[in-house]
């Protein structure tokens, strides 16, 4: 049971809608006891995802009724104070997803939304690993990723990238990896063939794969990546995109976590990618870290040019 009353805690949000670096302030919110099989979990750190960012700037949505508008889908943090029946401790290590305002010292979650962090796992490895985690898994699992395929990744350096390349080497797969340059020793580290994108992108991607490409997973959403794809002669229903939601119409597979399916494809995957990402299994990189008041700063690093990995907040 917690001891904890409504305490005022502080949060970064949007107070208008616009360029993170610009409208992020920080604003004192209210977090209220937790009520049954709920916890209140003391941030010690929060993932910064594009999609963050796309929300501050209105891209889903620019309802001023709805500023200042908290932002934050993931976390790590301790159990400060638990309601009736939950699950959980004062004291336990865990990780939020999702959250709801991650940007702050303290949130509330239900414990549904709530997943032990091994001791041995970092807060910031924790904060940032669950969001691409469970996409990438999506990808992989709807494309029915197996040792008999050859899987070229659009997007392989990326946060969702590298874990799906990651999943489909375990799988057995020969996975091929689209990047820049400069990521293709850390792609060749993973267990993929790096292949830089541009012109001649098709023929570079039959030569590497030296046989038939089998499946194709998307993490960038460019024509050029689906053209590439449909021209080796993968199968549309093999061709799974996160980002290309233009080319429905191509008969490709567009996931978003938003059916059935995809939901339970990426709860499916929370236990095992935490598992791995704890024992090093999986490869998680943590690019930079900022303070909490710095989210409008990380943010809009973020949509630049930026160093591999991902962004972390730490409060």
């Amino acid at each position: 049971m917690g001891t904890d009353e409504p305490r005022t805690v502080r949060a970064m949000a949007a107070t208008s809608y616009g360029d993170p670096a610009r409208v992020i302030a920080p604003v004192d919110v209210a977090v209220p006891a937790p009520g049954p099989d709920e916890v209140t979990v003391t941030v010690r750190a929060a993932g910064v995802n594009p999609i963050d960012g796309k929300i501050v700037r209105g891209q889903f949505g620019d309802d001023p009724a709805a500023l200042p508008r908290r932002i934050g889908s993931e976390a790590a943090g301790v159990v400060s104070a638990v309601g009736d029946g939950s699950r959980f401790a004062v004291g336990d290590e865990v990780i939020v997803y999702r959250a709801i305002g991650g940007y702050a010292q303290a949130l509330l979650a239900d414990d549904e939304t709530v997943f032990r962090k091994p001791a041995a796992l970092p807060f910031p490895t924790a904060a940032g690993l669950l969001l691409t985690g469970v996409t990438a898994a999506d990808l992989v699992e709807t494309a029915a990723v197996t040792d008999a395929d050859t899987v070229v990744v659009h997007g392989g350096a990326g946060g969702v990238g590298a874990i799906a390349v990651q999943l489909a080497v375990r799988r057995g797969a020969r996975v091929i990896a689209t990047a820049a340059q400069r990521n293709h020793e850390y792609l060749a580290g993973l267990g993929a063939v790096p292949v830089v994108y541009g012109d001649g992108l098709t023929e570079r991607l039959h030569q590497a794969a030296r046989g038939p490409v089998t499946a194709a997973l998307d993490t960038v959403g460019t024509d050029e990546a689906i053209d590439a794809s449909l021209a080796l002669g993968v199968a549309p229903e093999r061709i799974v995109s996160i980002a290309a939601f233009g080319r429905g119409g191509d008969g490709i597979i567009l996931v978003d976590g938003s059916t059935p399916q995809s939901k339970r494809h990426r709860a499916e995957a929370i236990p095992g990618l935490i598992a791995d990402a704890t024992s090093g299994e999986l490869t998680v990189e943590v690019a930079k870290t900022f303070p909490l008041e710095q989210a409008g700063q990380a943010l809009a690093e973020l949509a630049g040019a930026h160093p591999r990995g991902k962004f972390v907040l730490l409060p």
